[in-house]
């Protein structure tokens, strides 16, 4: 097919890696223009970007996707397919009826579960089991259109945001191949969304990292998880940022204030939870790098009693 691929971050990667090896023709490659990142604000390519003119495949980065000019030069493309991964800007009724098969997505959850912006992270901080890829094809909705093919993808128990972006990732640029090619033999059998089951996963901002330890440690172990690698989770410390990377999750109750640390000895960072206690098993402290609680704990001495507070 000729296709036309929209994405931008690292995640759209996989899938434009697998159309070509899978034999398509990508004919041009849309992504979000260039942003300055990072302290010196140095103007970075996307990844879509640098894959795509690693591969030699032309890259256009219109500012807004409803301008005429670029509408005009998508139709000019006569695209067979557009397909769409995390690209960023919502698609108007005149670029969804371009191609011949349509706009196809692939969206990171097993719809109608977790439509929004950030599907992959609230799958782990809300405790699912399972998770999975759909393609679908795109409408003027979000996330709305009607499904194609799905994989399940288990979450397990130690799973993090990053660890699961990465199989998700992979697993989206295989199941594409197999949704275009049933789209060209004509099998493809298309399946309304409803909205019983609908949970919006919002976009991720730092501010949700900030733990509340009146939660149970079963809650915010699953944060933790879930924001890593970003925002990541976090609490202050002696008016210190502390970034939590890891922990456990123990029924032991104790006495003493919600965020308290109740055992700091031998690399042990046992603090109070709304229900009870998590053991800190590897942190970060403002300023400093990443480290295990042993560690940590032999170069930053913590007293029991100490109270982790909120940042906000």
């Amino acid at each position: 097919m000729r296709i036309v691929f929209m994405g931008t971050p690292d995640f759209s990667v996989p899938a434009l890696e697998s159309l070509v090896s899978g034999g398509h023709q990508v004919i041009a490659a849309v992504t979000q223009p260039d942003k300055p990142k990072g302290r010196g604000k140095a103007v970075l390519m996307t990844p879509v970007k640098e894959k795509a003119l690693e591969l030699g495949i032309p890259v256009y980065q219109p500012v807004k996707v409803r301008e005429e000019s670029f509408i005009t030069m998508l139709e000019e493309m006569k695209p067979d397919a557009i397909v769409v991964v995390a690209f960023g800007q919502i698609l108007s009724k005149r670029i969804l009826d371009i191609p011949k098969y349509g706009c196809i997505n692939i969206h990171a959850s097993l719809l109608p579960k977790y439509r929004g912006a950030a599907p992959i992270q609230w799958a782990v901080i809300n405790g699912e089991t399972e998770t999975g890829i759909t393609t679908m094809v795109m409408d003027t909705g979000i996330d709305t259109g009607d499904m194609l093919e799905k994989v399940i993808i288990p979450v397990d128990p130690d799973e993090t945001g990053g660890s699961l972006h990465d199989k998700l990732s992979v697993a989206g640029g295989r199941l594409i191949l197999s949704t275009l090619q049933k789209a060209e033999e004509g099998t493809l059998v298309r399946m309304p969304q409803t909205d019983e089951g609908t949970c919006y996963a919002k976009m991720l901002t730092k501010s949700l990292g900030d733990i509340d330890w009146s939660q149970s440690a079963e809650q915010i172990e699953r944060l933790i998880r879930g924001l890593n690698p970003w925002p990541s989770a976090y609490t202050s410390l002696n008016g210190k940022t502390l970034k939590i990377w890891q922990a456990q999750v123990l029924a032991d109750e104790y006495e003493g204030a919600l965020g308290q640390v109740v055992k700091a000895v031998k690399g042990d960072l046992l603090v109070k939870t709304g229900k009870g206690s998590l053991r800190i098993t590897s942190l970060q402290l403002e300023g400093k790098k990443r480290m295990d609680t042993d560690a940590f704990l032999r170069g930053y001495p913590v007293e029991a009693g100490t109270v982790l507070e909120r940042r906000q």
